[in-house]
């Protein structure tokens, strides 16, 4: 009875419609950007058309954000929402990552599961947790490099440049971050 809002897919159209028009773009300059279609792409805006994590990922990089946000400034925030292990047929993202968070809220999470693209850099504004639940994981933070096992944690507060890796087949990271829409970060200097 109460577990009716697990039913409801992310619904990013109104998301990708806003970010869109923030930066004066058209429908075919996307659709040019993306190799997706116009009409797809206007399904997908009216949320007639749910976007696979690859196309996501392709309008995210053409809108200069991430899916990450996209996803986030999506669905309406709920006071309580439950996310299943397994995830329902229509989330057709990539297996590897899993969001453990939906909808626009002051925390994201996700779920790392297997290797990861080494050589990718991130950086949050806002401070960032990872647990490694099970395998090993090589983390290069400010030019430092941490290995972590199963269990272990590795906190970095906003801003600090790095870079992970997974060093054991089926490695299983868990990574919890303050949104990037909220504005948490303290003046550090003092």
């Amino acid at each position: 009875m109460g577990d009716h809002k697990e039913q409801q897919p992310v619904r990013v159209g109104a998301a990708v419609r806003r970010r869109r028009r923030a930066l004066e773009l058209t429908l075919a300059v996307v659709a040019e950007r993306t190799g997706l279609s116009v009409p797809f792409l206007s399904q997908v805006e009216n949320d007639r058309a749910r976007p696979s994590r690859t196309s996501l990922e392709k309008l995210a990089d053409a809108l200069r954000t991430t899916a990450v946000e996209l996803l986030a400034a999506a669905d309406p925030a709920a006071s309580v929402d439950v996310v299943r292990a397994e995830p329902l047929p229509e989330d057709d993202f990539d297996p590897r990552t899993r969001p453990l968070v939906r909808g626009h809220h002051q925390l994201h999470a996700s779920e790392f599961t297997g290797d990861h693209d080494a050589r990718r850099e991130f950086q949050h504004r806002n401070d960032e947790l990872m647990y490694v639940a099970d395998g090993a994981v090589e983390i290069e933070a400010e030019g430092r490099a941490y290995r972590l096992g199963r269990g272990d944690t590795l906190y970095l507060t906003g801003g600090v440049r790095h870079r992970w890796r997974a060093t054991v087949p089926d490695t299983r990271v868990i990574v919890v971050a303050v949104a990037e829409h909220i504005e948490a970060v303290q003046d550090r200097s003092r």
